[in-house]
């Protein structure tokens, strides 16, 4: 059963507000309340002011209060791209890769997506849930209340069905709530070598339509990449996918500028991400058509590549969202610290912005902003209670965790004091 929880007496409840992605430099505009409260009734929010305010709204004897004294409180955190389930891992990797290889040359030579295929094709079910199972307390622990997941690690129709299935059963499971995604298209299979069409075929044919039928997936992602799925390849399998009534998001113009974010905007995907490469028309289109760009800053650390143009990209009107890209290869980290401190030391966003960026953002990013990612009456009771007094320790405390107790739905589900993620939750 969800909880009634006042939380009071915050030093700034800090928050984004709207049901629909912040652009440009509406980014910036956050509400900052001080001596902030928040009612939540199960696990809805109820009221928000200062505490005054929230304590008038109604009977509080049975409600669990938390005193957040010298504290900030900020909605709970979307981390909107992930692929967190998986089998296997790429130390090695990391290592060629300072070494000086690039990131499509370990591809190139069997490494790569195609490394972590072949563990994830090995993994049953029950192992994919408990290694997923351990990732997610891993993100509730850095804030984090809602997650996108992806497959893309099978590229056949058994494990990229036993990804999307680990994932229902987790959402089901575990106090985050999961957004599915299938990524079948997230590189072209060794049986299917230099016949990209005729994989597409097999997606189109064979899996898409059950992953559909059976709702395993909201959305439909693809690799829009030199060397990978063309634009054309890529248009085609999403306006299949959104025939059949997926949603849309697309990794584009990661490692060369190939159109990606123009193809975004061409078919009203939800959101666009790395983009690294994007255009100047790219970035237009995007901002003009109204899809979040989400970029994924520790990806462009951990490959050593230049960051995506956050700071241009607001500037031209963009809704920007941030998320860690959280897999085995390029991006093995989940740490939104280390997320907001890039975001901000390198790609010009304000701390307002990195914090825009992953509450209401992000759950636009996912098509979750109606319900998530900001502290409004009538959204769900998601928060997060910071070590410090404002929102702005958070990229300041550099590469440090300061979340020290998260709400998910009006209940307490981590606690840093009572030692990490709550028994029985």
């Amino acid at each position: 059963m969800n909880m009634n929880l006042l939380i009071i007496h915050a030093a700034a409840l800090t928050t984004s507000r709207g049901s629909a992605a912040r652009a440009g430099r509406d980014m910036d505009a956050l509400e900052v309340i001080p001596d902030g409260a928040l009612r939540i009734e199960e696990g809805t929010i109820t009221a928000v002011g200062t505490t005054d305010e929230v304590m008038a709204a109604g009977p509080t004897d049975d409600f669990t209060i938390i005193d957040a004294a010298g504290k900030a409180v900020v909605p709970g955190f979307v981390d909107s791209h992930t692929h967190f389930i998986f089998g296997g891992y790429r130390a090695d990797e990391f290592a060629w890769r300072l070494q000086g290889m690039s990131y499509m040359a370990i591809m190139a030579q069997g490494g790569g997506i195609a490394s972590t295929v072949a563990a994830t094709r090995r993994t049953d079910l029950g192992t994919l849930v408990e290694l997923g199972r351990r990732r997610l307390d891993a993100m509730l622990g850095f804030g984090v209340t809602t997650v996108e997941g992806k497959s893309g690690y099978g590229l056949d129709r058994d494990t990229e069905i036993r990804q999307l299935e680990a994932m229902a059963i987790l959402n089901r499971e575990h106090p985050l709530d999961i957004v599915p995604t299938y990524l079948g298209a997230h590189a072209i299979p060794g049986e299917y070598k230099a016949r990209g069409d005729a994989y597409m075929d097999f997606i189109l044919e064979t899996v898409l339509p059950e992953v559909a039928t059976r709702r395993l997936a909201e959305f439909c992602d693809v690799f829009c990449e030199d060397h990978v799925f063309s634009v054309a390849q890529s248009r085609r399998l999403l306006s299949r996918a959104k025939a059949l009534g997926f949603k849309l998001t697309l990794h584009a113009d990661e490692i060369v500028a190939l159109g990606g974010a123009e193809l975004a905007a061409e078919l009203g995907a939800v959101s666009a991400d790395h983009l690294l490469q994007a255009s100047d028309a790219g970035i237009q289109g995007l901002a003009n058509a109204g899809v979040v760009a989400t970029l994924l800053p520790i990806t462009a650390f951990g490959l050593k590549e230049p960051y995506a143009r956050g700071r241009v990209m607001i500037d031209r009107g963009c809704a920007v969202a941030l998320a860690t890209d959280f897999n085995p290869g390029s991006c093995f980290s989940n740490s939104i610290p280390l997320l907001m401190a890039l975001a901000t030391l390198h790609m010009g966003l304000t701390p307002e912005e990195a914090l825009t960026a992953i509450t209401l953002n992000g759950a636009a990013a996912i098509d979750r902003a109606d319900r998530v990612g900001s502290l409004e009456v009538g959204k769900q009771g998601d928060a997060v209670i910071l070590a410090y007094p404002s929102h702005r320790f958070m990229p300041y405390h550099l590469g440090v965790n300061i979340v020290e107790k998260v709400v998910k739905q009006g209940r307490l589900v981590f606690d840093q004091e009572r030692g990490g993620r709550i028994d029985g939750v």
